[in-house]
C-alpha cells in the first residue's frame, strides 16, 4: 500500500494503455478496495466517533488514483492527447437490497480472529475473502452515469479520461428529486460495463492479473478459454468477488449491443483488443474454444 509500490504499478499500466489512448478512444477506469478502505482505517484512528462515508472516501480514492494515473499516463500521450480525471457520480436504488447485504471486501486482510474482534469494536460486518478474511460493505448495482455529458465532452476533444474509479460515487435520489450521496462502494466491474454501454464503446477490456478466464480452475484439469458466446460464459460458475463479477460485467455489455469484451493480463492489452489473447466474449452463439495459455 505504500506510495511508491502503487506508482510503480500504474507505470506499468501507463506505459501499456499509453499505445492505445494515442490511437483509440479510451475511458479508463480502476479499483479501490484497499484505498478506500485504508482511508477508513485512518480516519478510525483519528477520530472513532467520527466516521467518514464512504461516498466521500470513495470521491478522495478517484482523486488520488487518478492523479497518478494522469502523472505517468500524460508524459507518453501524443501531441493531440490529454489526460484528465473526473469524478464520478453514479446513480444506485436507495432501496437496493444490498443495502442490508453487505458483501463487497474493502481494506486490508485479517485472520478470523482479528476479523471478529474488529467488527465487534468498530461494528463492522466482515467475510471471508479467498484464504482471509476482511470488512464487507454494501455494494448496489450502478444504474445510471450522472456524469456522462461531461465525460463523452472530453472524450470527443481529444482527451483520455480517468473515470468511474473504484465503481464511481454511489448516490441516490431522494424524495425530494436530490442525489445524495450513500455509503457504500459499487463494484468496478459493474460500474465499468455500464460507463462503456452508455458511451457506447465498441469493446470493453477488463486487465487483470490472469491471462484468460478458466473452466476448472485450480484443478488439474483448469483450461483457458478463448473465445466463447455470452450465455455460455453466464452456464459456467466463477469465483465470487474475483472472476465472477468481471464475467457478469463482460456479459451485460456484449448483450446490450456492445461489440465485444475481453478479459486477460494487463501487459496483453493491445492483443486483446486484436482478439490474440485472453479471453474474447461475444454476443453471438458460437462453440467454446480453449487454449492452454
Amino acid at each position: 500500500m505504500s506510495i511508491a509500490r502503487q506508482r510503480a504499478r500504474i507505470r506499468v499500466a501507463a506505459q501499456v494503455l499509453a499505445p492505445l489512448a494515442n490511437t483509440h478512444e479510451l475511458l479508463i477506469s480502476h479499483g479501490n478496495g484497499p484505498q478506500v478502505g485504508m482511508l477508513a482505517l485512518q480516519g478510525l484512528s483519528h477520530d472513532p466517533e467520527v466516521a467518514w462515508p464512504l461516498d466521500i472516501l470513495g470521491a478522495e480514492t478517484d482523486g488520488m488514483i487518478g492523479y497518478l494515473i494522469e502523472q505517468e499516463l500524460a508524459p507518453l500521450l501524443a501531441a493531440h492527447r490529454r489526460c484528465a480525471t473526473v469524478l464520478t457520480r453514479i446513480e444506485v436504488d436507495a432501496n437496493d437490497a444490498a443495502f442490508a447485504s453487505p458483501d463487497k471486501p474493502i481494506g486490508p486482510t485479517y485472520s478470523r480472529a482479528e476479523a471478529l474482534a474488529l467488527a465487534g469494536e468498530h461494528g463492522w460486518q466482515v467475510a471471508r475473502d479467498g484464504d482471509a478474511w476482511r470488512r464487507v460493505v454494501p455494494s448496489p448495482r450502478p444504474q445510471r452515469i450522472v456524469n456522462m455529458s461531461v465525460i463523452e465532452l472530453l472524450a470527443k476533444h481529444g482527451v483520455v479520461v480517468v473515470c468511474a474509479g473504484g465503481g464511481g460515487i454511489p448516490v441516490a435520489r431522494g424524495e425530494d428529486g436530490m442525489l445524495r450521496g450513500m455509503d457504500a462502494v459499487i463494484d468496478k466491474d459493474l460500474a465499468s460495463a455500464l460507463l462503456a454501454r452508455e458511451f457506447g464503446a465498441q469493446a470493453l477490456l477488463i486487465l487483470t492479473d490472469v491471462d484468460a478466464v478458466y473452466d476448472d480452475w485450480g484443478s488439474p484439469a483448469q483450461h483457458a478459454i478463448r473465445r466463447i458466446g455470452a450465455a455460455q460464459l453466464r452456464e459456467r460458475t466463477f469465483a465470487a468477488g474475483s472472476m465472477a463479477p468481471k464475467v457478469q460485467a463482460a456479459c451485460e455489455f456484449v448483450e446490450a449491443g456492445g461489440g465485444i469484451a475481453a478479459i486477460g493480463r494487463l501487459q496483453d492489452a493491445a492483443r486483446l483488443l486484436s482478439a490474440e489473447a485472453g479471453t474474447l466474449i461475444s454476443a453471438a452463439e458460437q462453440d467454446t474454444q480453449w487454449w492452454s495459455g
